[in-house]
């Protein structure tokens, strides 16, 4: 069972209605093209696919079809939100989820304190708790 079946590439996204994302800050890379589905542009973000960045999210045009791949997702300093009936926003959950699954090997989020206020400890640091 579920041999055959191909797993929905949106699965690893959190989708936002009728929302882009303009970057303020220049340096933040995007890339467009054309693709008639919002799956074919999660597997590119995904898979990183064609793309000079690491996709963190992507925006749907529904109207034009048009795929708009970012380097960067809400929560990233230089972008602001901009409501617009013709986008769906997808981020890429790993980035935008503030909490830590099984031993946290691959969060990527922003949390950076402990439930009670304490800094968190660097991955690349053994002080001051060997790992």
């Amino acid at each position: 069972e579920g041999k055959g079946k191909r797993r929905n590439p949106l699965h690893d996204f959190k989708k936002t209605g009728e929302l882009m994302l303009i970057k303020v800050n220049k340096t933040l890379e995007v890339k467009t093209k054309l693709l008639n589905t919002t799956e074919q542009c999660a597997k590119r973000c995904s898979r990183n696919k064609g793309l000079s960045f690491t996709c963190k999210a992507f925006a749907y045009d529904r109207v034009t079809k048009r795929c708009h791949w970012l380097s960067f997702n809400s929560l990233t300093n230089g972008v602001r939100k901009k409501q617009d009936h013709a986008f769906d926003l997808y981020e890429k959950k790993d980035y935008v989820r503030n909490c830590i699954i099984g031993k946290g090997a691959d969060y990527k989020g922003t949390i950076s304190v402990t439930r009670s206020g304490i800094q968190c400890q660097a991955w690349n640091s053994m002080i001051p708790h060997e790992h």
